[in-house]
């Protein structure tokens, strides 16, 4: 349904810093907003970059009403009750079923981080790293498809080779606010157009769990330095192994210089103040800030990371070792049935 009056009543949904920019914004230009939904605060680890809406919610009068499951019965009957004309879903990874989005008057907005049509669906700032493509706070009227609505507003902005995850989150709020502050007051006073999405354009990008960011040392160091930025604050983080220790690699630069070169995986040098450099598939890689997984953030110190010590496991010595354990094991165990026996 087309709006043939300015929008009068609004409710927002969601759990991120994103979130609550659009709250802020909402507020800003004074919009009618009567209710908010946010993610209960246990299930923060269900998206990245939790941040509480109510905490913003509460002093503009606004009621706040906290949910597990935003497809609740109870939420929907709530939603309901708040008649609203518009639903904004905003940092917010689960599927809004079709029963809430019928709800709002003229529809729900929801919100992505890409420049859609391209970029559709889960991790959407790792795979913006990853891509080194540019980036869009992008609000689109929601359908029952994945992030595939008609867009109201696409606000783009570029990604550097040298972006992290962080830096790009930044560069998206930005965007997130310019974007509102250009849409929301021509949105408020009944200008509605949004326009649809070239379906022949779109891609989509699957989820990426704390195991994608395992580093295989034989790739090339581009895209090892490509994942280490993606898989960075606010993410887990990419990680190898060193003397079965877990080690989260949070920083690197890439060596285009140095004389070097050694085995993919072996570390070539260390330097107090740069880290450890680390030969690749094709090319070199100081480690300039790596931290334990059990144990708070640090530079490797050369003295855990000496020269020619090897990071990362190498599957065939793995296996070989693990059959030689388990050839002990089953000798030993034969060992002490012999014993009973004889006994």
């Amino acid at each position: 349904m087309t709006p043939t009056s300015p929008v009068s009543r609004i409710v927002i949904a969601g759990a991120t810093r994103a979130t609550t920019l659009t709250l802020q914004a909402l507020i800003k230009h004074q919009a009618p907003v009567v209710g908010a939904l946010q993610l209960r605060e246990a299930s923060a680890h269900t998206v990245t970059g939790f941040d509480d809406l109510e905490e913003l919610a509460q002093p503009a009068g606004i009621p706040c009403v906290v949910f597990r499951n935003i497809n609740d019965a109870a939420v929907v009957a709530q939603v309901r009750e708040w008649q609203p004309d518009l639903m904004f879903v905003v940092g917010l990874s689960q599927l809004v079923a079709a029963e809430l989005l019928a709800v709002p008057k003229y529809g729900s907005i929801g919100f992505h981080p890409t420049f859609l049509p391209s970029g559709r669906g889960r991790a959407p700032l790792a795979w913006l790293v990853l891509d080194g493509a540019p980036g869009a706070a992008t609000f689109f009227l929601m359908d029952e498809g994945t992030d595939s609505g008609p867009i109201f507003a696409q606000k783009p902005f570029e990604i550097s080779p040298h972006d992290y995850a962080s830096d790009v989150a930044q560069k998206l709020e930005s965007s997130i606010t310019a974007a509102l502050d250009e849409w929301l007051p021509k949105l408020l006073s009944g200008e509605w157009n949004p326009r649809p999405q070239d379906e022949v354009l779109a891609t989509y990008n699957g989820k990426r769990g704390p195991d994608d960011g395992l580093i295989d040392w034989h790739r090339p160091a581009v895209e090892i330095h490509a994942l280490i930025r993606a898989a960075s604050d606010p993410h887990p983080g990419a990680y190898t192994w060193l003397n079965d220790r877990k080690l989260i690699v949070w920083r690197a630069e890439l060596e285009p210089h140095l004389p070097w070169r050694g085995v993919p995986g072996r570390v070539l040098l260390t330097c107090p103040e740069r880290g450890s450099l680390m030969q690749t598939g094709d090319g070199l890689m100081w480690l300039t800030r790596t931290q334990w997984a059990d144990e708070s953030a640090d530079v490797l110190p050369p003295s855990v990371a000496k020269v020619g010590v090897k990071l990362g496991y190498v599957l065939q010595d793995e296996v070989a070792r693990l059959k030689s354990r388990l050839t002990a094991l089953e000798t030993r165990m034969e060992e002490l049935t012999q014993s009973v026996q004889a006994k």
